[in-house]
């Protein structure tokens, strides 16, 4: 048997930067869904700059955990479900799928209410059949486009995200005060600080975000000529993980970054003329137009449905995916609709009941912010599963974390659960 290490794959002849953005890249760009930006304007509007240290804290939390979910995926060849379907108990796997299963569910339906709504402020009209056509739109991009065309779509879709930052520099920005709020902050104890917090930590480090990011490894190894899973392709190591560094620390400073910018937006406009009280992103739309002028309503407003699309697909896909993975059918976005009928059945389903609400005396629209705690609190059991798996041998073979990323995640697990901790306490007091 020949035992002579093979020759790396080949990669195409790109730029280097194109090269390893990918994954990492479309999951931290699809952490600003309309969600997040109802979250970051929220506390932008009532707390000023006072939690804008928080992105920064957060994000080498969030960079090693998703990190550690690409790890998962390009490693196993599998992803996050089918690692837990392999290795765990049913019960296990079953109850963080079906957690999943319903935050991904109420976040499809915010977020296409949110789009609906942000349309209609634009353009008028009914703001419901703008969400019907939106959801439409979504999945048919996503079952019936080509696996490679459609990842390009979502990276030209990235762009969406830098009408944030055009935003907060059309107003007037106090620097130096946004400076001392990031790195001298003053922190609270009070209820409704705390559950701010819970919800940018909920919504910078998501649940679904872990499950796409790994599925996603998975899908460019299958689609890649010669590449394999690391446990049986040991020598594609070292190339592979940084790739994997470099495209996922990228992808969140963006994500990061963009909060940053909304947060400073809503907090120098809304916040500093008494506008405290935003419920949506819709209404943090409608509310600039009235303090920072219709440029700045027109790019802020677009930037929601810019980032609604982008996001729709993370949503419905990482549902099925993970669905799919914990009940062995064949999963992924590079299948043909016929081949992989039940996993593009799921994610028509998630995405037509995320429609649904919207129909509903639940109104996902004003659910946006609560589903970013929502997502806080699920993350903590599928953070401690992820990193159970990723320090098993028998799973990841040679490849189980280094030491400096075992404390980033562990350090990550612990602060979201004792921000969902210090909430119910708070709740409770």
């Amino acid at each position: 048997m020949d035992t002579l290490t093979p020759d790396p794959v080949k990669q195409p002849d790109r730029p280097k930067l194109l090269l390893v953005m990918g994954p990492g890249l479309i999951t931290g760009a699809s952490d600003d869904d309309p969600s997040g930006i109802a979250t970051y304007s929220q506390v932008g509007a009532q707390f000023g700059y006072g939690l804008a240290w928080t992105l920064l804290f957060s994000y080498p939390l969030m960079a090693a955990i998703q990190e550690i979910s690409a790890r998962i995926g390009r490693v196993t060849g599998y992803g996050i479900a089918g690692n837990l379907r392999r290795h765990y108990p049913t019960w296990l796997s079953s109850s963080i799928v079906g957690l999943l299963l319903i935050a991904n569910i109420i976040n499809l339906g915010a977020d296409l209410g949110a789009m609906g709504a942000g349309l209609k402020l634009l353009i008028g009209g009914p703001a419901l059949l703008y969400v019907c056509l939106f959801g439409l739109l979504s999945a048919a991009l996503e079952i019936f486009t080509r696996y490679a065309r459609y990842v390009s779509v979502l990276k030209w879709l990235c762009l969406s995200l830098f009408s944030y930052v055009i935003c907060a520099f059309v107003v007037d920005v106090p620097w130096g005060e946004v400076a001392r709020a990031v790195f001298w902050p003053s922190i609270s104890l009070k209820p409704d600080y705390i559950v701010a917090i819970v919800a940018v930590m909920g919504t910078t480090i998501s649940p679904y975000l872990f499950f796409w990011q790994a599925e996603q490894e998975v899908e460019d190894e299958n689609e890649r000529p010669g590449a394999h899973p690391l446990t049986h392709a040991p020598w594609e190591a070292r190339a592979e993980f940084s790739r994997i560094r470099v495209d996922t620390y990228l992808g969140m400073a963006l994500s990061n970054v963009i909060a940053f910018f909304i947060v400073v937006t809503t907090a120098t406009t809304l916040h500093a003329h008494g506008h405290t009280d935003i419920q949506t992103s819709a209404q943090a739309a409608e509310a600039l137009r009235a303090v920072a002028g219709r440029f700045t309503f027109v790019v802020f407003a677009a930037g929601i449905i810019g980032t609604g699309l982008l996001t729709l697909p993370v949503l419905a896909g990482s549902a099925a995916y993970a669905v799919g993975e914990m009940l062995s059918w064949r999963v992924g976005l590079a299948s043909r609709p016929l081949q992989a009928k039940a996993f593009y059945a799921v994610i028509a389903a998630a995405t037509a009941i995320g429609v649904g609400l919207n129909f509903t005396a639940i109104d996902p629209v004003k659910a946006l912010y609560w589903s970013a705690v929502l997502n806080g609190v699920v993350a903590v059991p599928v953070m401690i599963v992820m990193m159970h798996l990723s320090m098993r041998k028998g799973i990841m073979s040679a490849f189980t974390l280094p030491p400096a990323l075992r404390v980033l995640g562990w350090i990550a697990t612990v602060v979201m659960a004792a921000t969902v901790v210090a909430m119910v306490v708070t709740w409770l007091a």
